[in-house]
């Protein structure tokens, strides 16, 4: 018995188990069916997706992996993510960059000499404002002029023997302009840029004094040649030329011991262009005096200012210039760029404040302060004014001392406030204001001061660094506040494409009303114009003559670029 019921048992089991094996395999078939048909669409769709990505990659080639590692971070835009949502799914992308800047910058370098050269445009928002075709075609030239007639080459090395003869030259290959290094950073960069437009307006090649510090501060911006004069040119001891040196233009102007015969030419000539020069050192800004230098073929330049308005008012130049800059307000913006690329050791000063303090911001807002107050700093009246200037043109928002906590509501941004002064104690206090009180739209404010010098130490390395790095950090920013009289300022705007909200200069340590004003444009001002009619020979309002040339907004005898259309 217990032997059938056994038989009976295994029977019903292997009727059951053969059951349950035919139903999992029809699943199995009906699932796998499913599955192949599910993965011939995914095929046919990735087909017909292929060509279409694989032409955004040849058109829209990004730089190697390599130059991307480690910077990725501080340029990715985030396109659906809401802070506080929780959103796991959120989807990144990274903002595609032209690292030639539409023609601006040439190939040919080598990418680990100068990491900033093509680097810097991860970190910058990509600029509507786009060199003309005719700027690029003479960039191009005047590197291939540069590479004929630099340092060491057979044209060069010819013109300084004529040099070393202490005559008159004649006719050579090549001509240059040496910008001799004078004042404070600032100062050097806007009078660089200058002296560089000068030569791409005269056909002369641009050899730079070196100074202290020029070599560890920027990367050479020309392929193939350096720009840097050699220390064994003849006449390296700059410091002795003043407006009282015998080869000074306007000296020997006073003297009557030059005019365009030959004989009365010398072998090169001395420009004392600094705040400090007379009526004769202005007449460089005369056609006449301009037809004079192109016998000239060696220039000495010493120079505190940035004179490119007063290039825009000699008629030699003026059709040249519009073709290059068919919009006046963009002269500093694409020489600049172009121009000044910071070296390895003040690119890493730079990527590794932007990536510890900015990068994560909604939006970065720049505060630079520069005042010229006697005693020690932090002056009440400076601080009331800009706290005055960013609250009343909403840059900041305003504090809620009444509460110690506001709920937040919406999307709470954040903002990165980067503030740059030789005192820390407005950054303390402008710190101190978003820490200890929330703020009345629910934002999140977070204050950084790099450095704090006290002084200005201009022959220090570091501190030249340091400067130089807060200039372009400053240029990094998306708003942007700038004191009256600043080359620091001027340099930041002008490289970051901005028109910053400008301080006036306080009166009697008061805080003025308004306390800032919006430039104009972007340009630098020429603090130091000539105010002289070349063909009356007499005073003029040189701030008058032209739409495109106007006197500054922070110092009323000043001079700058302006755009009509964006007035």
């Amino acid at each position: 018995m217990e032997l059938k019921r056994i038989r009976r048992q295994t029977s019903t089991t292997e009727e059951n188990t053969d059951l349950n094996t035919m139903t999992v395999s029809r699943l199995i078939e009906r699932k796998s069916g499913f599955n192949i048909m599910k993965s011939m669409g995914i095929v046919a769709a990735c087909l017909m997706i292929l060509p279409v990505f694989v032409v955004i990659l040849v058109i829209y080639r990004d730089p190697p992996l390599d130059q991307l590692r480690g910077f990725a971070e501080a340029r990715v835009i985030d396109v659906n993510h809401h802070k506080g949502s929780g959103d796991a799914s959120s989807k990144y992308v990274v903002e595609h960059k032209d690292k030639l800047l539409d023609g601006l910058l040439s190939e040919g370098f080598d990418e680990k000499s100068c990491l900033s050269r093509y680097q810097f445009v991860l970190y910058r928002k990509s600029s509507p404002h786009k060199p003309s075709s005719y700027l690029q075609s003479r960039l191009r030239k005047y590197e291939h002029l540069h590479k004929q007639c630099g340092p060491y080459t057979e044209s060069y090395n010819k013109t300084v023997e004529k040099l070393k003869s202490g005559h008159h030259i004649g006719p050579t290959d090549c001509n240059y302009i040496v910008w001799i290094s004078y004042s404070g950073l600032g100062n050097r960069i806007l009078t660089l840029a200058s002296a560089f437009l000068y030569a791409l307006l005269t056909n002369r090649v641009l050899l730079v004094d070196r100074g202290k510090d020029i070599g560890d501060l920027f990367c050479e911006p020309f392929p193939e040649m350096s720009w840097l004069l050699p220390l064994d040119f003849p006449l390296n001891q700059f410091n002795r030329f003043d407006q009282k040196s015998p080869e000074c233009y306007g000296n020997m102007v006073k003297r009557n011991v030059i005019n365009n015969t030959a004989d009365s030419l010398p072998p090169f000539l001395y420009l004392h262009l600094t705040h400090d020069y007379d009526d004769q050192d202005k007449l460089f800004f005369c056609d006449q005096d301009q037809s004079l230098f192109q016998n000239i073929p060696w220039l000495i330049m010493k120079t505190d200012e940035y004179f490119v308005p007063s290039l825009f008012l000699i008629s030699t130049f003026e059709q040249e210039l519009s073709n290059l800059f068919p919009s006046k307000d963009m002269v500093f913006h694409h020489l600049g760029r172009y121009l000044f690329h910071p070296s390895n050791a003040v690119w890493g000063l730079i990527t590794r404040y932007y990536g510890a303090y900015l990068a994560n911001a909604d939006e970065r807002v720049g505060i630079q302060i520069r005042t010229f107050d006697t005693g020690p700093p932090p002056f009440q009246h400076v601080m009331d004014q800009v706290i005055a200037c960013f609250l009343k043109e909403k840059l900041l928002p305003e504090v809620n001392p009444q509460e110690p906590i506001l709920t937040p509501y919406g999307n709470q941004k954040s903002k990165a406030v980067l503030i740059t002064s030789l005192n820390s104690g407005y950054f303390e206090k402008i710190r101190n204001m978003y820490w200890e009180y929330p703020t009345v739209t629910g934002e999140t404010i977070g204050v950084y001061q790099p450095s704090n010098e006290e002084h200005q130490q201009t022959e220090k390395y570091i501190h030249n660094r340091k400067a130089w790095a807060e200039m372009y950090l400053l240029s990094l920013t998306d708003v942007l506040i700038t004191s009256s009289w600043s080359t620091f300022g001027y340099v930041a705007q002008s490289l970051g494409g901005l028109k910053p909200w400008i301080l006036y200069k306080p009166e009697n340590r008061t805080a003025p009303d308004p306390p800032c004003r919006r430039a104009m444009s972007m340009e630098p001002c020429f603090h130091a114009p000539p105010f002289y009619d070349c063909k009356a020979k007499t005073g003029i309002d040189t701030g008058a003559l032209v739409p495109h040339v106007r006197h500054c907004e922070d110092m009323s005898w000043g001079l700058k670029l302006v755009e009509l259309d964006k007035l």
